[in-house]
């Protein structure tokens, strides 16, 4: 015989949806049946008061409200990135109204709002006549602090390993709470850039999957911003860990730039950045799925295929779960136009457009030298790259050309990264000369097509041993 307080907690749990998943012992139908005719009866002879103290014990069990984290980082430097900074700063506005600034993390290399190209010191903004979103944004993390060791130990909580390190801060998320990253900068297959180093794909997997192993979030969601950024999670991100993901472009492709502005010859924007948070501002993100705010995203942002990946259970949380209930009011933004070029573009773009506004034939000449200059690295980087895969290949026409017109996804990560590792501290630094970054996908190919990481580094160790290597930056 099931006690009365045993039949009251069934009746509370079926109520609740929830029978077949909380008993822990199995009803045949008729039992079934038995158990609501004296469920009935029983809740029939219970006073209002003892059912209400008994609802309110049983409310009481559920899961506490999570708390809200965040980890916003850009990870460029130099005025020609603007746009990232400006993305992670309007981010911030976002998750501040909301989200007490202890539970927000945030790395920039913070060169924007003093740097002398700036025509508004102190001020950035992320669309044309937008508001300063530097204002008030907390700075964690910046100049040589902005790197991929002190991202990683950030999401894993290590306050030691940090200790003396800008704030310190890092994430003190538990098993119940809720985390939202946004990463903003250049990226490329299996990799994205901080200013002197790159984080891995395999290496933000190790952590994202340590992270859910050590019960470091309840549930946890990636935006991420660079080209190829679907590298970052394809094939890598599993479907039952609590995370869900979107990329602004797929794994082989661009992402774009946007928002030209003349008065500071800079992009103010990128379009998958924009694009969400611009739809943030406007609706009631405690109405709006993440499923709804991917989709919007994903049909606004006609540049680049917008991505989504790992654990889509998620896809049906509220936007606000993660970026935070809020009662102000909501933004209402004009059109401007998005004057979206490739990131890749950005650099010459910038250049191209200073000379043929400029008026003054000494600036004119200076700026047509860099131009020449930027044409002249970016060869030397296609001339060594090229040299490379000629002799891996062993000037094979035929192999060569599937090499070169290829665009293999990226499956044999150890090859490539290996590949990539030596390269970039041996040739050219990838961080640090953001066009290399363009042709890494030629290394990509050789690995998907059984071509040694041996073969390559010993090519490499040939080829480049006359290289400047990392003493050459800036070959955008």
């Amino acid at each position: 015989m099931l006690g009365l307080k045993t039949l009251f907690v069934v009746g509370i749990l079926s109520s609740l949806g929830y029978l077949t998943q909380s008993l822990t012992f199995t009803l045949s139908r008729d039992e079934i049946e038995v158990l609501q005719v004296k469920l009935s009866e029983t809740i029939s002879k219970t006073s209002d008061e003892e059912l209400t103290e008994f609802s309110n014990q049983i409310n009481n069990t559920t899961q506490p409200v999570p708390n809200l984290y965040a980890v916003l980082v850009a990870g460029s430097n130099g005025f020609y990135n603007y746009r990232h900074q400006a993305d992670v700063c309007h981010a911030y506005q976002i998750l501040h109204k909301s989200i007490p600034d202890e539970n927000i993390v945030v790395m920039m290399y913070d060169d924007i709002a003093q740097n002398p190209e700036n025509p508004t010191p102190g001020v950035i903004i992320n669309r044309p006549n937008g508001t300063n979103v530097y204002a008030g944004v907390t700075k964690d993390y910046i100049g040589k602090d902005v790197n991929p060791d002190t991202f990683l130990k950030v999401l894993l909580g290590d306050e030691s390993g940090l200790k003396g390190i800008g704030s310190g801060k890092v994430l003190k998320s538990g098993p119940n709470d809720h985390v939202f990253i946004n990463f903003v900068d250049h990226g490329a297959p299996g990799l994205v850039a901080f200013p002197d180093q790159e984080l891995y794909a395999k290496d933000l997997e190790k952590v994202l999957k340590k992270m859910y192993q050590s019960n470091k979030f309840g549930k946890l969601v990636f935006y991420l911003e660079a080209c190829e950024s679907g590298s970052m999670f394809d094939g890598l991100l599993p479907k039952h860990m609590n995370i869900f993901a979107t990329t602004a472009a797929n794994s082989v492709e661009s992402s774009y730039a946007c928002y030209y502005d003349e008065t500071r010859n800079t992009y103010l924007g990128d379009v998958y950045s924009v694009m969400w948070m611009e739809n943030t501002d406007q609706v009631d993100v405690e109405q709006e799925t993440l499923q709804k705010q991917f989709l919007v995203v994903k049909n606004e942002t006609n540049t680049s295929h917008v991505m989504e990946y790992g654990d889509f259970r998620l896809r049906k949380l509220p936007v606000a779960d993660f970026l935070g209930h809020t009662t102000s009011k909501k933004n209402t933004y004009p059109p401007a136009e998005l004057d979206a070029v490739s990131q890749g573009d950005v650099p010459r773009i910038l250049l191209e457009r200073k000379i043929s506004s400029t008026e003054n034939l000494k600036e004119r000449k200076e700026l047509e030298m860099k131009l020449s200059r930027f044409h002249k690295m970016r060869s030397l980087v296609t001339s060594l790259i090229m040299e490379i895969l000629s002799t891996v290949t062993l000037n094979d026409v035929q192999e060569k050309s599937i090499i070169l017109r290829s665009r293999f996804t990226l499956t044999d990560h150890n090859c490539y990264d290996s590949v990539a590792k030596y390269f970039s501290a041996h040739c050219f630094s990838i961080a640090k000369n953001p066009y290399v970054m363009q042709k890494l996908y030629l290394f990509v190919n050789l690995c998907e097509r059984g071509w040694s990481s041996e073969s390559m580094i010993e090519v490499m160790a040939n080829t480049c041993h006359q290289s400047p290597g990392g003493t050459y930056s800036g070959i955008y």
